[in-house]
């Protein structure tokens, strides 16, 4: 799978990942790669909060950040 971004810039460029957000693949260039918290247990027994990545494309990042 090729980078959507590279490919609309003319060059060829190996994807990476997948945005979370439109689901274009990118490459690591076009990648921005943020922790989000996640939240796992019983709320019984007291939850527990890890992190996990999130993938976006520079486009989506942009938007989340405005």
């Amino acid at each position: 799978m090729h980078c959507l971004d590279c490919h609309a810039q003319g060059r060829t460029s190996t994807a990476v990942g997948v945005c979370r957000d439109c689901g274009a693949a990118v490459c690591h260039d076009h990648t921005l790669v943020t922790n989000r918290p996640v939240r796992t247990g019983s709320l019984l027994g007291g939850p527990a909060e890890n992190t996990a990545r999130t993938v976006r494309c520079a486009t989506c990042a942009a938007a989340r950040a405005a």
